[in-house]
């Protein structure tokens, strides 16, 4: 099977890391600061168990700082990606790459029931591809040299 052909409740299998989110009156700064303890490029906004939206390093850049705002004044509802896209879990990663490509994003939630189950990025998907690629090259090796 293809990698694109795998389905994206595979890689959140794989994925060690939690679903990190916030709520639309948190403060941006607040977010930042999150993001860079976490190690992420963005945070899922929660509205009780309602996902609402989502906020990236990328909405920072471009709505806070080139508007010169004040990240610790601006509350995620002003400035987050709203409504978010979604994928289910039966979505391929191929679905997702094109979806990521065409709307120019870097991160997907990802539903089922409308509860949020995880959120991949493009670089999980790239890894993935990545490392299926190598697992095949290795399958390869190994026969050509057992003939």
């Amino acid at each position: 099977m293809s990698e694109l052909a795998t389905k994206i409740t595979t890689v959140l299998k794989r994925k060690k890391r939690g679903i990190w989110s916030v709520a639309p009156t948190t403060s941006v700064y607040h977010c930042m600061e999150m993001m860079a303890e976490k190690e992420i490029g963005a945070l899922l906004v929660m509205q009780e168990d309602q996902l609402v939206g989502v906020i990236s390093e990328r909405d920072y850049a471009r709505k806070v700082i080139l508007q010169g705002r004040s990240s610790k004044d601006t509350e995620v509802s002003e400035i987050m990606a709203a409504p978010p896209l979604c994928v289910s879990p039966e979505h391929t990663i191929g679905d997702c790459m094109i979806t990521m490509t065409r709307s120019r994003i870097r991160h997907l939630p990802v539903l089922e029931n409308e509860k949020v189950v995880g959120i991949v990025s493009i670089g999980d998907l790239v890894n993935w591809i990545i490392s299926e690629q190598e697992e095949t090259i290795r399958h390869l090796e190994a026969y050509i040299c057992g003939m």
